[in-house]
């Protein structure tokens, strides 16, 4: 009797307990903050892919002085590249040419295979100017003026504004990586420093066409070729030896990673 009487008295708990409506104090399932997720992107070096590298300009993107034959900086540099994340195979094409001038670059881009070269670029490498020093140093050796420089100074910047252009009618996106000058006769001699100030002037005008383009990076080689101390120049003492494009090479890759026109990720 006595268990029946306690069987219904938790049998009635149970009755009174059901009957209060179940709620969940200041929350409900409609109240509840909706769940929000970042938007996601596949970075680009995901999936890795075949890129296309063309070289053009002078000597130092031929390779000239190079004792080693591994292709001066652009060899180096390209070889580097298959490192890359992202990156799964290099096709490299080199169209540069000892001697190059910017006013025969510009007839060179008239060549149809070249043209299609750069159209289908994924990244495009330079080095020009050089020899249009030279041509200025070779046309007035004995009566050098600080005006013929800087009177062919105008002509070149011409030059490299309609090179910009036509390479950018052709391929609007590809980067193009171009490196500065640098000072041979500091290998003969320290007691050249108005010819410093003259390639200093040569390098300022290409970065800015760099930046004008923004799609462009800058790469400064000048502070390499100060002297031969380190032993980086060819016998002709006018070319990058072996141990010379390393350090170019490097300098390249070094610039490309903080470059905001390059995308890819650089190890």
């Amino acid at each position: 009797m006595r268990r029946m009487v306690l069987l219904l008295f938790v049998f009635s708990l149970f009755l009174s307990g059901c009957q209060t409506p179940f709620s969940l104090k200041d929350t409900t399932l409609s109240e509840r903050e909706p769940v929000l997720f970042e938007p996601f992107s596949i970075p680009e070096y995901f999936v890795p892919k075949r890129v296309n590298v063309v070289g053009l300009g002078d000597s130092l993107t031929q390779g000239v002085g190079d004792e080693r034959k591994e292709g001066g900086y652009f060899g180096r540099l390209t070889t580097d590249m298959e490192q890359w994340k992202g990156i799964r195979e290099v096709d490299a094409v080199n169209l540069a040419k000892r001697g190059r001038r910017s006013d025969q670059l510009l007839d060179q881009l008239e060549d149809a295979e070249v043209q299609e070269a750069i159209v289908q670029a994924d990244y495009i490498v330079l080095t020009i100017g050089g020899n249009d020093l030279m041509k200025v140093v070779k046309g007035n050796f004995l009566k050098m003026k600080l005006s013929d420089f800087y009177k062919e100074l105008g002509k070149f910047e011409n030059r490299m504004d309609e090179l910009f252009q036509l390479v950018r009618l052709l391929n609007p996106n590809a980067p193009i990586v171009v490196a500065g000058l640098y000072n041979p006769f500091s290998v003969v001699t320290d007691e050249v420093e108005e010819f410093e100030v003259i390639v200093n002037d040569w390098n300022a005008s290409l970065e800015e066409q760099v930046e004008k383009d923004g799609m462009a990076c800058f790469v400064p080689v000048k502070d390499l070729f100060n002297s031969n101390t380190n032993m980086v120049y060819h016998t002709d003492f006018f070319h990058p030896n072996s141990k010379g494009y390393d350090w170019m090479a490097k300098r390249f890759v070094d610039e490309m990673k903080s470059c905001s026109a390059i995308e890819l990720e650089v190890e």
